[in-house]
C-alpha cells in the first residue's frame, strides 16, 4: 500500500509539473516561463551586487543631466514672475490645437467648435501683465494633460487605450510651480522638473517656496522600491488612508519623539507604529494650502530606507515588480508607459531622467553609442552583445531595458502597445502586449514596417 501510494504521489507531482507546463502558452516568439522570473536573469550576472554608482555620484549625474538636458528644469531657478507673453508661450506649447485630427470614443471627429471650447478652458484672456510663481506639492497621484478637461480624445486610428489628452502623471510629495489656473479654476497649469501641464487643483497643495524645496531635501527620507505602495488605513484622515504611492517617490521620515507620539501614548491617527514607518506627507486643507502630517508605511511594504543600492541585481529585481502591469498610454489606467517604467525603476536609486523617449535617447547624459543610417545589422548585433544588464535600448517613440542573452537572442523587458513580427509565411502577426513583458529583440518589429533591430537608434547606460 505503502509502494502504491509513493508510486500515486510521483505520478501526480509529474502530472502537476507537466500541466503547469503545458498551460504556458504564449504568441511572444521564443518566451519561455522561467524567462518570467527575475531570478532567472539574475543568477546569470556577474557581480550582480557590485555598487555600480554611490548616491552622491548619482547626485552629480543628475545635476549633468540638468545642464545638458533643456527639458529638464531646477524649479528653484524658475523666475519670480512670467509676462504675459511669456506665459501665453508656454500655454499655447501645453496646449496646442493638433494639426491631425481627434476622435471621441464614438468615431466621431472633435468639431472646430468643441476645438474652440478647449481653449477657452485655457483662460488666455485672463492672463495678467505680471504672474507669480506659486509652488506646491503633489498630495495624491494626477494626471497631467494637455488640455484641463478629463475628456478622452483619439487619433485617426481609434485605439481607445491611447488618450491623446494624456501626458504623464505626477505622484504624492513631487514638487510642481504653479504658473496658471483654468477657466473654472478645477485645474491648474504647472511645471514639474522635465514636463508642463494641467492637473486638478484638487490634487495641489499650494505652499511657500521655502516650504515645499525644505520637504524636497528633509533627511532622513524613506523611499518607495514597490510598484504601488499604500499607507495604512486610517479612519481618522481619509486623505492619507491607504493612499497610493508609486516606486520612486522619496518621503521624510519621522521619529516616534519628532512627532510626540511619546506624549500621546505611541499612537499615530490611533495606531501604534511599533510595526510601522512614520513618514511625513504634504496634505491640502480646504483652501488649497499647503501643511503636513505624519503618516504610516506598514513594515510589510515595499520600502527601503533611502535610496536602493545602484546594483544590476537591484534593476533586475525593480524592472520585475511591474511585470504583467497594464500598458498606460501617459501613465492612463493608473500604470506607465515605457518612459514611464524605466523613469520610475531609476528613480528608485535617485535618478532624475527627462521625460520622453526621444528626450532620453537623444539625450547626451550617461554613455552612450549612436547608430545611423549608414549602421549595420552587424554593428548593432556586436554593440547589443557589448551591452551590460540594465543599458537602455531606444527606438523611435519606444525604450526598453536590456537583460542580457540567451540561447545567442538577446532579450529585453518593457512596457509596450503592441507585438507585430514577420511570420514564415511571409505575412505580419500584429497581436498585442499592452503591459510589462520580456520579450526576445530579435524576431519583433517595432512597428510594422521596421523591425525592432533596424529601428534601434541609441543604447544608453547609466551606470
Amino acid at each position: 500500500m505503502r509502494k502504491l501510494l509513493l508510486l500515486l504521489c510521483c505520478w501526480c507531482s509529474a502530472t502537476v509539473a507537466a500541466f503547469a507546463e503545458e498551460q504556458f502558452s504564449t504568441d511572444v516568439p521564443l518566451l519561455r516561463q522561467e524567462q518570467l522570473n527575475s531570478t532567472f536573469w539574475q543568477t546569470k550576472l556577474t557581480g550582480a551586487d557590485k555598487l555600480l554608482l554611490s548616491t552622491e555620484q548619482i547626485a552629480g549625474r543628475n545635476q549633468q543631466t540638468f545642464n545638458q538636458q533643456s527639458e529638464m528644469q531646477l524649479l528653484q531657478n524658475l523666475p519670480a514672475h512670467y509676462s504675459k507673453n511669456e506665459l501665453t508661450a508656454i500655454l499655447q506649447a501645453v496646449s496646442s490645437v493638433p494639426e491631425a485630427p481627434r476622435f471621441y470614443a464614438d468615431g466621431s471627429e472633435v468639431t472646430p467648435k468643441q476645438w474652440q471650447g478647449y481653449t477657452a478652458l485655457l483662460a488666455q484672456k485672463q492672463i495678467k501683465p505680471q504672474t507669480a510663481v506659486q509652488f506646491g506639492l503633489v498630495v495624491k497621484r494626477t494626471a497631467l494633460r494637455a488640455f484641463p478637461t478629463d475628456d478622452r480624445v483619439f487619433n485617426a486610428q481609434l485605439n481607445t487605450d491611447l488618450d491623446r489628452f494624456a501626458e504623464t502623471a505626477l505622484f504624492v510629495a513631487d514638487a510642481v510651480a504653479v504658473l496658471h489656473q483654468s477657466r473654472d479654476k478645477t485645474w491648474l497649469l504647472v511645471r514639474s522638473f522635465n514636463y508642463t501641464g494641467w492637473v486638478k487643483a484638487a490634487d495641489i497643495a499650494i505652499g511657500s517656496k521655502e516650504q515645499v524645496f525644505a520637504y524636497t531635501a528633509k533627511t532622513p527620507f524613506l523611499v518607495t522600491t514597490g510598484a504601488k505602495v499604500r499607507t495604512a488605513y486610517n479612519p481618522e484622515l481619509e486623505a492619507i488612508s491607504e493612499l497610493q504611492l508609486d516606486m520612486g517617490i522619496r518621503l521624510p521620515q519621522l521619529n516616534a519623539a519628532e512627532i510626540g507620539a511619546a506624549e500621546t501614548g505611541f499612537k499615530v491617527h490611533g495606531q501604534n507604529p511599533a510595526a510601522s514607518y512614520i513618514v511625513q506627507l504634504p496634505l491640502r486643507r480646504n483652501d488649497g494650502s499647503l501643511t503636513f502630517t505624519a503618516a504610516l508605511i506598514p513594515r510589510s511594504e515595499d520600502v527601503h530606507q533611502g535610496y536602493l543600492p545602484f546594483t544590476a541585481n537591484n534593476i533586475v529585481a525593480q524592472a520585475f515588480k511591474f511585470l504583467g502591469e497594464r500598458y498606460g498610454w501617459g501613465h492612463d489606467y493608473n500604470g506607465r508607459d515605457c518612459t514611464g517604467f524605466i523613469s520610475e525603476i531609476f528613480r528608485s536609486f535617485g535618478f532624475l531622467m527627462p521625460r520622453n523617449s526621444g528626450q532620453q535617447g537623444n539625450g547626451t547624459y550617461g554613455s552612450n553609442v549612436r547608430f545611423d543610417s549608414q549602421s549595420s545589422k552587424d554593428d548593432k548585433l556586436t554593440a547589443i552583445q557589448q551591452a551590460q544588464v540594465g543599458d537602455l535600448l531606444y527606438f523611435p517613440g519606444h525604450v526598453s531595458l536590456y537583460l542580457g542573452m540567451q540561447d545567442e537572442q538577446p532579450f529585453m523587458i518593457h512596457d509596450v502597445n503592441t507585438l507585430v513580427y514577420p511570420t514564415t509565411n511571409g505575412g505580419l502577426y500584429v497581436g498585442t502586449l499592452n503591459g510589462v513583458v520580456v520579450t526576445p529583440l530579435l524576431p519583433l518589429n517595432a512597428n510594422p514596417e521596421q523591425s525592432y533591430l533596424d529601428a534601434l537608434y541609441a543604447i544608453k547606460s547609466l551606470r
